[in-house]
C-alpha cells in the first residue's frame, strides 16, 4: 500500500499498459443529469429521421367540351361552351389547366381547382367562349406538386366552331355549315362554300317554315333551329306518287317523290288578294321552256294560265297576278323535275282560299 503511493503517475500507467495520453484524453464520466439530458437529445434526432415519404400519385386526367349544338355537335363562336375535367384519382390540392387552340392556333388557357366528388374522382367546370371559327381544340395537363406523379390525358376533346352571322359575298366552313345543314332538310341550296342569291333564297325558305323573320343572311337562333331539325316540310298528300305541293299559308313549294318524301324545298310568291292563286288538286298539262313575253321562265302550267314558273321579283309574300313564282336560279331546275301529268296541289293550312279559276291568271 505505501509503495503504491510512492510510485509516479508515469511508472503506474505503464505497468497497465497504457499510453500516456490516455488519461489526459479520456472524457470525464458525464454526470447523471448529463445522461438524461442527452438521451433526450438522441431520440429527437432519430424521430425527425425517420418520418413517412410522400409517395407520388399517378392518375388520368379527362377533357370534355359540353353544351354544342347538333348531332354531331357544333359551336357558335361568341357563344359559351361548356368545359368538364374529370380526375381519377382525387389528389387534395389538384389543379388542372386547359388550353385551347383553333387550327393550331393558342386562343387561351385557364387553370382551375379540382373538387373532390367523395368516390375517389374529382371535377371541374366551367365557361369559355370561343372567339374564333374553325376546329377547336382543348387539352389538359395538371399542375405538379410533390404528391402527383404523371398524370395522363385519356384524349383531347374537339369541336367545330362556326361564325353564326353570315350574309351576301361570306364564304368558307361557317357556310359549308349552313348549306349543309340546310341541305339536310332538303332546302334547294347549293354546296359551294359561299353565301350567294341561291344559298340566301333556301334561308328565307327555311325562315319561312319556321316562321322567323323573312330577312336575310342568318344568326344564331337559325343555326340552333338548323341542328334541331326544325323547319322541315310535312307532306300533306303523301299517296299523290310524285307531286309538288304548293303550301300558300307559308309561301313554299316542295317537290315530293313518288314514296312520299320531300325531294326539295324552294320559296315561292302566290297570288296576291286580289289575283289569288287557285287552291285544289290539279296536274300539269302543259310546259314552256325558257322566257315568255311576260317574263315567266321555264313554266309548268297546272290549270288555265296558271303556271310553275321563275320570275325576276319573288318577294316574301303573295304578289303575283294568280301564278306559282320561283326564283329565276331555280326555275330550270324544277322545270327539269317536274314532268306532264304530275300532281299539283295547292292550298292555305287552315283549307281556306279561293277555288276560282280565273281567266287572267298570270305572273
Amino acid at each position: 500500500m505505501r509503495l503504491r503511493q510512492l510510485l509516479p503517475i508515469g511508472t503506474f500507467v505503464a505497468l497497465l499498459g497504457l499510453p500516456a495520453t490516455a488519461l489526459a484524453t479520456a472524457p470525464a464520466s458525464p454526470a447523471p443529469a448529463s445522461s438524461t439530458t442527452t438521451t433526450s437529445s438522441t431520440t429527437t434526432t432519430m424521430s425527425s429521421t425517420t418520418a413517412v415519404a410522400v409517395v407520388p400519385v399517378n392518375g388520368r386526367l379527362r377533357v370534355d367540351l359540353l353544351h354544342g349544338i347538333g348531332h354531331p355537335a357544333i359551336a357558335l363562336t361568341g357563344h359559351r361552351l361548356g368545359v368538364l375535367v374529370r380526375v381519377r384519382p382525387f389528389v387534395p390540392g389538384l389543379h388542372a389547366t386547359v388550353h385551347f387552340t383553333v387550327n393550331g392556333h393558342r386562343l387561351a388557357s385557364r387553370t382551375v381547382p379540382i373538387q373532390n366528388l367523395g368516390d375517389g374522382t374529382g371535377r371541374a367546370e366551367f365557361g369559355y367562349s370561343p372567339s374564333r371559327s374553325g376546329v377547336l381544340v382543348a387539352t389538359v395537363t395538371h399542375v405538379t406538386t410533390s404528391k402527383t406523379g404523371a398524370f395522363s390525358q385519356v384524349a383531347p376533346a374537339q369541336i367545330r366552331v362556326i361564325d353564326p352571322d353570315l350574309n351576301f359575298g361570306a364564304s368558307g366552313e361557317s357556310v359549308r355549315t349552313l348549306q349543309r345543314g340546310l341541305a339536310a332538310l332538303h332546302y334547294a341550296v347549293p354546296q359551294t362554300g359561299v353565301y350567294d342569291e341561291l344559298t340566301d333564297d333556301a334561308v328565307i325558305a327555311f325562315r319561312k317554315m319556321t316562321g322567323d323573320a323573312l330577312v336575310s343572311g342568318t344568326d344564331a337562333r337559325l343555326f340552333e333551329q338548323l341542328e334541331n331539325g326544325d323547319g322541315a316540310f310535312h307532306v300533306r298528300f303523301p299517296r299523290d306518287g310524285k307531286h309538288v305541293e304548293a303550301d300558300l299559308t307559308r309561301q313554299v313549294l316542295a317537290e315530293i317523290d313518288a314514296d312520299g318524301r320531300v325531294h326539295l324545298i324552294y320559296t315561292v310568291s302566290s297570288g296576291k288578294p286580289s289575283t289569288p292563286t287557285v287552291i285544289g288538286h290539279f296536274n300539269v298539262y302543259s310546259k314552256t321552256p325558257g322566257v315568255n313575253s311576260e317574263g315567266m321562265v321555264d313554266s309548268n302550267y297546272f290549270i288555265r294560265g296558271y303556271a310553275i314558273h321563275g320570275y325576276a321579283s319573288v318577294p316574301t309574300y303573295a304578289a303575283s297576278h294568280g301564278c306559282l313564282r320561283i326564283p329565276i336560279p331555280d326555275a330550270a331546275s324544277v322545270f327539269a323535275w317536274v314532268q306532264l301529268g304530275d300532281a299539283v296541289d295547292v292550298y292555305y293550312e287552315d283549307g281556306h282560299g279561293s277555288r276560282v279559276v280565273r281567266g287572267n291568271a298570270g305572273p
